[in-house]
């Protein structure tokens, strides 16, 4: 009888063959079917970016035109999805609503047509399309007010904040939100993209792969990291007391949020783009005192655990980010979850073409 060696957590061991995108741990390399994040932050919007992700390359101008009308227009969600939304208790965590309403979405397209090429398409298009609706809606839900309608008018981003806020935002804000999401759609074989993999291996539709995703993104581990750093950050109160409260977690062996990763080692390259997209906003907008303590975490951080390859990942400055734009805490994961959506329906689809069911 042959004797496997086990592997916590399977660290180390290829889940699937993968060319939607490739990580270098130990040089800070992130690139999506081939092309550098850094590259894609600065030259790309969040569609384009999905569409390279699902379909294997870049669109033309006009295949990017037709896929951005098609989310446009499918951005409404059904009205018994938004009765549903309106029972869930207030105090309900937005994750657990956003799964909820995702797993719903799927039956009123209970049709399961994982060979048809439009099937595909269409449900790409409506997933990507009514997520971000559907976390905004409940955000105004859970205040007791009616949902806002979507416009037409405002593109991807634009749109998202305008549904959060009841108002139109800041160019420079909704630019920026939109490379956030670029930063975050993809990252090769992590918790919830497997949790995608194994569901999507099952033929299952793709409304429950996307909810399972969901399920597994919210934990405190996974996505549901930058909620805690924000705590953290309240926590430690002023850069005076960033040493000590470091200090006590090295001695408590206590994890440091926002801080490794199980790739990299050295810096996440997001979570550089995000520290520059951070001191823009504050540029415009104003500074934020918490800034000044994570920059003293860092380095702090640095200089205890750097030579054990234990640096900010994309968890540390996402929060600062979303706060300046005046976003719920809880609600970074759920925006964490409206462009992972693209990266997980791009392993859905990858799963479907040499399908094996999951089974370890």
């Amino acid at each position: 009888m042959m004797v496997c060696e086990y592997k916590p957590g399977l660290e180390g061991i290829p889940a699937a063959q993968s060319s939607i995108s490739y990580v270098d741990g130990q040089k800070g390399i992130l690139e999506y079917r081939g092309i550098r994040i850094e590259e894609l932050a600065a030259k790309s919007t969040f569609l384009e970016t999905a569409y390279l992700l699902i379909w294997g390359e870049l669109p033309s101008k006009e295949e990017l035109k037709a896929f951005e009308d098609e989310v446009r227009h499918h951005r409404r969600i059904k009205y018994r999805i938004r009765d549903m939304m309106k029972s869930f208790p207030e105090s309900g965590h937005p994750m657990d609503a956003l799964q909820a309403s995702a797993a719903a979405l799927g039956l009123f397209y209970s049709l399961r047509d994982l060979h048809n090429p439009v099937y595909i398409r269409d449900s790409v298009v409506r997933l990507i399309a009514t997520i971000p609706t559907m976390v905004a809606a409940f955000q105004l839900m859970r205040k007791g007010n009616d949902p806002v309608r979507p416009r037409d008018d405002l593109d991807y981003a634009a749109n998202f904040l305008y549904m959060l806020n009841e108002k139109e935002p800041d160019p420079l804000a909704a630019k920026i939100f939109d490379i956030c999401l670029i930063l975050h759609v993809e990252h090769t074989m992590n918790a919830s993209t497997f949790s995608a993999r194994v569901t999507a291996s099952t033929l299952t539709d793709p409304y429950a792969v996307v909810a399972s995703a969901v399920g597994t993104l919210g934990g405190p581990l996974h996505g549901g990291a930058n909620e805690e750093v924000i705590q953290m950050l309240e926590d430690i109160g002023s850069v005076e007391n960033v040493r000590p409260y470091v200090e006590d977690l090295l001695q408590r062996k206590a994890k440091i949020m926002g801080f490794g990763h199980r790739v990299y080692k050295v810096k996440d390259p997001r979570a550089t783009i995000l520290q520059n997209l951070a001191e823009q906003l504050f540029a415009k907008f104003g500074a934020d005192k918490y800034y000044d303590i994570a920059q003293e975490m860092e380095r702090v951080v640095e200089e205890k655990l750097g030579s054990k390859g234990i640096y900010p990942n994309v968890d540390f400055y996402s929060g600062l980010v979303y706060r300046k734009m005046g976003i719920p805490t809880d609600l970074f994961t759920p925006i964490f979850a409206i462009a992972r959506v693209a990266g997980w329906l791009a392993h859905w689809k990858e799963q479907l073409a040499e399908n094996r069911i999951f089974r370890p």
